[in-house]
C-alpha cells in the first residue's frame, strides 16, 4: 500500500517534473497561435497545489492528501488541459476520501471518477487526447486490478498503458499525424503519472530546474530569496547582514554550515558585509556562527507557519462576497485597456484581465463573480481555453452564475448589447447566446513556431490570418492580411464593422486600414477602435 507522506511527495514530485519540461510539451502543440500553450497550463494547476502539499505532516492520510491536492487544483486550473488535470485529480479526492493508503481497489477507483468527471464536463470530448489517454489508463488499471492486488504494480501498468495510448493518438487525431507529433494533453499527463510512479517505487522526489540560474548578488538577494520563501520545511525563516571582521574567513564556510541546519540558504558577500538567508528550526545557531565572521545588523526572524497562517486568513477575508446590490452582473475576460474600458462601458461589473497567452485560473474568475454584487452573475469568457475554467468557477460560487460562450471578444461584445435589464434570466440567457452566434470574427496574429498546419507551410513570425477561429491563409503584411481577412467576412447582409488594432499596431496604419475599408464599404458603418490588446494585431467583428 502507498501510504499518505509517499502519495504527498508523489504529486510533489509530479508537478516539478512537469514544470522541467512543460517546454516540450507545449511544442507539441499543433495550432502555431502563440497560445497559453498546454504545458505552461497543466504546470501552472498542479503546481498551485505544491505549496499547501509541502505544509502537510508525514503521518497524514491519503485522503487529505487527495482533497487537498484536488482543491488546490481546481483553483488553480487553467486552460482546457488544466481543467481536465484537476478533474482526474477531484476523482482520487472522491475515492481516497476518509482513507489512510492507496490500495489496489480505491486506486482504481479514483482513475474511473476521474476519467468520468473529464468526460461529463467536455461539452463534445475529443478522443485522441488526454482524455483518451486518461480512460484507457483506468482502464487497464481495472483489468490488472482483478489479477493482483499490488498498487504498485497496478500504477506501473496504468503509466505503461498511457505511453502505448499517446503514442496512439495521431491515428485518432490526423492533425496530429500530418504534423508528426503526439497529443501534447496526453504527454503531459504521461509525465505526471510516471513522476508519481517513480516516488510510489521509492525514487526521490524530482526537483524542479525552474529556479533562478544567474549568480546572486548584493542587488538581487531580496529577489531571490523571496521564491525561496515560498517553500516551508523549516520553521523560521533566518535573515540578516553581517558586517565582516577584518580577519573574517571566507563567506563560504557559513554557506557550507547553514545547509547543516536548514535549506533554502542564500550567502553574498563583498568586501565588507555578508548578507545571508535560511530556513532553520534553530535561528540562535545561525547567529551565533554568524558572529564568529563580524557583528550582526538588521536581524529578521520569521515564522513561516504562523505567516502562512496569516496569508489564508488574508486570502479568505479578500474572497468575502460582495452582497448583491442588482439582479444581475457581468464578469468579463479581457486584455488590453481599450478592449477593458469597451466592456465597462457597456455595463460589466469585474474584467478578470487574460486571454490567448494568459488563460486565468478558476480562482481568478471566481474572485471577480464573488466581488460582482448581483443575484446573478453572466461571465464572459471570449476565448474558448477559457470557458472550462470558468464553468468549474459555476460550482464554487455563492450565487447564480451562468457562463456564456463566447470565444471572442467580438461575441463578448454582442452578449453584452443584447442584454436587457428588463427581461427575466432565460430570455437574457437566450438572446444573448443568439446576438454572440450571429458575429464573424476575424483575427490577425503571428505564426508563434513553424507547422504544416491544414495545408500550409507556416514559418515562424508569419501573420496568420483567422477566419472564425479557423486559419484562412497566411500573408506577409499585417494590413494588407488585415484588409484580407476582413473582405472574407462581410457578407451580403453585413451591417457593422469594428476594428480593434492591438498595442503592436501604430495608429497610423490603422488608420490607413480603416481608409481602405471605408473606400471598399462606404455603406457599411465602420468603427476603428485601439484596443490595445497584446498577441492580436486585429481583432475584427462583422455583423
Amino acid at each position: 500500500m502507498i501510504n499518505g507522506s509517499v502519495l504527498r511527495d508523489a504529486l510533489i514530485s509530479a508537478a516539478n517534473s512537469i514544470s522541467n519540461q512543460k517546454k516540450s510539451v507545449d511544442e507539441l502543440n499543433v495550432f502555431p497561435v502563440p497560445d497559453g500553450d498546454t504545458g505552461t497550463n497543466m504546470s501552472m494547476t498542479i503546481g498551485n497545489s505544491v505549496a499547501e502539499l509541502k505544509n502537510l505532516p508525514d503521518d497524514v492520510d491519503a485522503g487529505v492528501v487527495a482533497k487537498t491536492a484536488a482543491s488546490a487544483l481546481l483553483r488553480g486550473a487553467r486552460g482546457n488541459s488544466g481543467v481536465i488535470l484537476s478533474l482526474i485529480f477531484r476523482g482520487f479526492s472522491k475515492a481516497l476520501k476518509g482513507q489512510a493508503q492507496l490500495t489496489d481497489e480505491n486506486i482504481v477507483a479514483a482513475l474511473e471518477a476521474g476519467v468520468e468527471g473529464a468526460y461529463k464536463s467536455v461539452m463534445k470530448p475529443t478522443e485522441g487526447t488526454i482524455l483518451t489517454v486518461a480512460r484507457e489508463a483506468a482502464e487497464k488499471a481495472r483489468e490488472v486490478s482483478r489479477s493482483t492486488n499490488d498498487p504498485i504494480l497496478i500504477w506501473d501498468e496504468v503509466c505503461r498503458q498511457a505511453e502505448i495510448t499517446l503514442e496512439g493518438t495521431p491515428k485518432l487525431l490526423p492533425a496530429l499525424a500530418k504534423a508528426g507529433v503526439v497529443d501534447a494533453g496526453g504527454k503531459g499527463l504521461c509525465i505526471i503519472f510516471s513522476a508519481m510512479r517513480d516516488v510510489f517505487k521509492g525514487g526521490a522526489i524530482v526537483e524542479s530546474t525552474q529556479q533562478e540560474t544567474k549568480p546572486v548578488t548584493i542587488e538581487t538577494f531580496s529577489d531571490v530569496v523571496g521564491k525561496y520563501d515560498q517553500e516551508i520545511h523549516f520553521t523560521y525563516c533566518t535573515e540578516m547582514i553581517v558586517t565582516k571582521n577584518k580577519d573574517a574567513e571566507d563567506a563560504s564556510k557559513l554557506r557550507a554550515y547553514l545547509e547543516t541546519i536548514g535549506d533554502c540558504v542564500v550567502v553574498v558577500d563583498d568586501e565588507d558585509i555578508i548578507k545571508f538567508h535560511v530556513h532553520t528550526n534553530d535561528p540562535g545557531l545561525a547567529i551565533q556562527k554568524a558572529l564568529e565572521f563580524g557583528y550582526i545588523n538588521l536581524p529578521k526572524i520569521e515564522n513561516m507557519k504562523m505567516q502562512h497562517k496569516a496569508k489564508q486568513k488574508e486570502a479568505e477575508t479578500k474572497m468575502t462576497p460582495a452582497k448583491p446590490e442588482k439582479k444581475y452582473g457581468f464578469v468579463a475576460v479581457a486584455a488590453g485597456a481599450g478592449i477593458e474600458t469597451m466592456f465597462k462601458d457597456v455595463g460589466v461589473d469585474s474584467i478578470v484581465k487574460g486571454g490567448q497567452t494568459m488563460n486565468p485560473s478558476t480562482q481568478d474568475i471566481l474572485a471577480a463573480i464573488m466581488a460582482t454584487p448581483a443575484e446573478i452573475v453572466f461571465v464572459l469568457p471570449n476565448n474558448k481555453n477559457i470557458i472550462m475554467a470558468a464553468e468549474q468557477a459555476v460550482k464554487l460560487a455563492d450565487r447564480k452564475v451562468c457562463v456564456l460562450q463566447t470565444r471572442t471578444i467580438p461575441q463578448g461584445m454582442s452578449a453584452m448589447l443584447a442584454f436587457d435589464p428588463d427581461a427575466d434570466f432565460n430570455h437574457n440567457r437566450i438572446e444573448m447566446t443568439k446576438a454572440l452566434e450571429r458575429v464573424s470574427t476575424g483575427m490577425v496574429t503571428f505564426a508563434a513556431r513553424d507547422s504544416d498546419y491544414d495545408g500550409h507551410d507556416i514559418k515562424q513570425g508569419e501573420i496568420l490570418c483567422l477566419d472564425n477561429g479557423k486559419l484562412g491563409f497566411v500573408e506577409k503584411d499585417v494590413t494588407k492580411g488585415a484588409y484580407k481577412l476582413t473582405k472574407r467576412l462581410v457578407k451580403g447582409d453585413s451591417s457593422f464593422i469594428t476594428v480593434l488594432y492591438g498595442s503592436d499596431v501604430t495608429d497610423e496604419a490603422a488608420e490607413t486600414l480603416y481608409s481602405m475599408l471605408q473606400n471598399k464599404y462606404p455603406s457599411l458603418d465602420i468603427n476603428l477602435i485601439n484596443g490595445g490588446q497584446p498577441v492580436y494585431y486585429y481583432i475584427i467583428s462583422v455583423e
